[in-house]
């Protein structure tokens, strides 16, 4: 046999395996492993697209649970994982940050990853107490520059998207402003409500009903988009931030050299499961908004994200270690 009838017949048969891989995957459970901690909205989020891609694809989806390093074990873990199909990652928003403030020890989702298919976020709000004179973004900007460093807003602890979404708006609008952080969100609220401290950027879902109550004031969705629970309510952008966005997104990936028909198939029935109208109920529950972004264009958003927190880390001054 020839050199060229060996290379061509080895080529045939990887033609073949390739399409043999199409046909057969998946013929096994799938595991998607979260960064998080069981019950957090990470976890929540994985647990209801997982559910929905099991339906699609026939097989067995199962939730693990691997945290520490502000999920970077997880992303690791994956990252080491074979290429086949059968484990995935759910990267979040944290990864972009844990990578602009610490390139040198965190994993490039962009890169580090290949990068299926997002399935949804988190859009925040701009809360403030009721006692604040502010009803406006440019109401706030006006109090912040009043008096520099006398504004304070609670976060959810330092590097975490609620803090670096305040740490965006003072970057964009040159305000200074004194962080307050807690241990989480909820803990937060107390001191929120009781005006001790005066504006937060919170998860809509969490603080819906507060605003509407009266017992918080709403200033700005801080989305791409208006907030499906509050449509009347701009975004920052509408008032004069364009291009001012941030919201806590996931999405799945899968180890690098995974084959193309298998990348494909993932991606789109994890897309048909995030967009089923069935799963944006569970999701509308959740606070979740579904946002269908495919391979290349996920790709691309999380690149974005990388470098709009490297940027804000380094105008502002920040150390997140």
């Amino acid at each position: 046999m020839t050199i060229k009838k060996l290379l061509a017949g080895m080529l045939m048969l990887g033609l073949a395996m390739t399409a043999a891989s199409a046909q057969t995957f998946p013929d096994r459970p799938i595991r998607i492993i979260v960064g998080f901690r069981a019950a957090s909205a990470s976890d929540v989020a994985a647990r209801l697209v997982g559910q929905k891609l099991g339906e699609i694809l026939k097989v067995g989806v199962v939730i693990e649970n691997k945290p520490g390093a502000s999920s970077e074990v997880g992303a690791r873990f994956v990252a080491t994982s074979p290429p086949d199909g059968y484990t995935l990652y759910l990267g979040t928003v944290a990864n972009s940050i844990n990578y602009a403030a610490k390139s040198n020890s965190f994993i490039d989702l962009s890169t580090g990853l290949a990068p299926i298919a997002e399935i949804g976020e988190v859009p925040n709000m701009l809360v403030v107490t009721p006692s604040l004179d502010a009803k406006t973004v440019d109401d706030v900007i006006r109090l912040a520059k009043a008096k520099p460093g006398a504004l304070n807003y609670a976060s959810a602890g330092a590097g975490t998207a609620l803090h670096m979404a305040a740490e965006l708006f003072s970057s964009r609008t040159g305000v200074q402003m004194q962080d307050v952080p807690y241990q989480g969100s909820a803990a937060a609220m107390p001191d929120l409500l009781e005006g001790r401290t005066s504006l937060m950027f919170v998860p809509a879902s969490t603080v819906v009903d507060l605003v509407k109550s009266g017992k918080l004031r709403a200033i700005a969705a801080t989305g791409s988009k208006r907030l499906a629970l509050m449509p009347e309510l701009p975004t920052v952008a509408e008032q004069g931030l364009p291009g001012f966005e941030s919201s806590v997104w996931s999405g799945l990936l899968a180890p690098n050299g995974l084959p193309a028909d298998v990348a494909k198939k993932l991606e789109t029935s994890i897309l048909a499961a995030a967009a089923s109208p069935d799963m944006k109920d569970k999701f509308a529950v959740q606070g979740i908004e579904v946002i269908a972004r495919g391979q290349k264009e996920f790709g691309v958003y999380i690149k974005a994200e990388n470098e709009k927190w490297a940027k804000v880390i380094k105008d502002r001054g920040l150390k997140l270690d």
